[in-house]
């Protein structure tokens, strides 16, 4: 659940901010008329994307080969989180000028609740992507971790935008982006176990990818398990599990390395233009 909530967290708290930013920039250019049409946009974005999950959960009820869905939708995931960290963490302090640029020409009622749509199915569609894994393997936490993620998300953007709140949303998606890293790390290597188990029963010969890295002899039903009380909550933050294959592990760690570099070479860039444009002033 903590997983879930993570990500449903980060996701409708982006949603929330752009909504913020254009409902702002109408009020602050006299269009407040057009407010309407901006929670057009976000009720049809988000119709749309709790249809397309039930769809994805339906599909994958009458799916035989489960363990290809289960790998392949992980691998998916982890594609769509690591280019939404990764644009946040290099685009995002630009935002709000390009949302207020885009809202400035969309004047028209049906151009305004098209971008709203779009622009907040974007953050609907990954957390459907995201959450998919997660639910095929536990459904319940899954949806709890929605709820509790949408609420906090809408409280927090309340907070920020209605009461006036100081926060650093820069620190908080550094942050929340080295946490998600870990969790995309863990979908990956979920998603790898699944796919060598799906190969194995086809019959496919994979080599030492295939073989056992490590067992810690954990019994699956003691609370250290990757499935039990604390061990589920390791599994879903850092991709624990009390074994693993070599497949598992080369790409699991690999990717976590990869992740990592990414996220700190992106946020590391900032303070060091900064200090360099300081020392300019300084120098001038």
């Amino acid at each position: 659940m903590i997983g879930q909530f993570l990500i449903t967290f980060r996701e409708a708290l982006e949603a929330a901010i752009i909504v913020a930013v254009i409902i702002a920039y109408l009020k602050r250019t006299n269009r407040d008329n057009q407010i309407k049409e901006v929670w057009t946009g976000v009720g049809l974005s988000l119709l749309v994307s709790t249809m397309l999950g039930i769809i994805i959960l339906k599909f994958y009820g009458g799916f035989e080969e489960k363990e290809l869905f289960e790998g392949v939708a992980s691998y998916i995931a982890v594609v769509v989180l690591t280019s939404m960290i990764y644009w946040m963490a290099t685009k995002g302090k630009n935002i709000k000028a390009e949302i207020e640029s885009k809202v400035s020409k969309a004047i028209s009622p049906l151009a305004l609740i098209g971008f709203t749509f779009i622009v907040v199915f974007r953050e609907g569609l990954e957390t459907v992507l995201f959450l998919t894994p997660f639910a095929t393997q536990d459904l319940s936490g899954t949806l709890a971790g929605l709820v509790t993620g949408l609420i906090g998300a809408l409280v927090l953007a309340y907070l920020i935008y209605g009461v006036g709140m100081k926060i650093n949303l820069r620190t908080f998606f550094y942050y929340s982006s080295i946490l998600l890293v870990f969790v995309a790390a863990g979908l990956a290597g979920y998603g790898t176990h699944e796919l060598i188990e799906w190969g194995q029963e086809e019959g496919f010969n994979l080599g030492f990818l295939g073989e056992k890295a490590y067992d810690l002899g954990i019994p699956s039903d003691s609370v250290w398990s990757h499935k039990g009380a604390i061990g589920s909550v390791f599994a879903v933050l850092f991709g624990y599990s009390t074994k693993m294959e070599w497949g598992r592990v080369i790409v699991q760690f690999g990717y976590l390395i990869f992740g990592l570099y990414l996220v700190l070479r992106a946020y590391g860039k900032e303070p060091k233009l900064n200090a360099k444009r300081e020392r300019l002033k300084t120098v001038g």
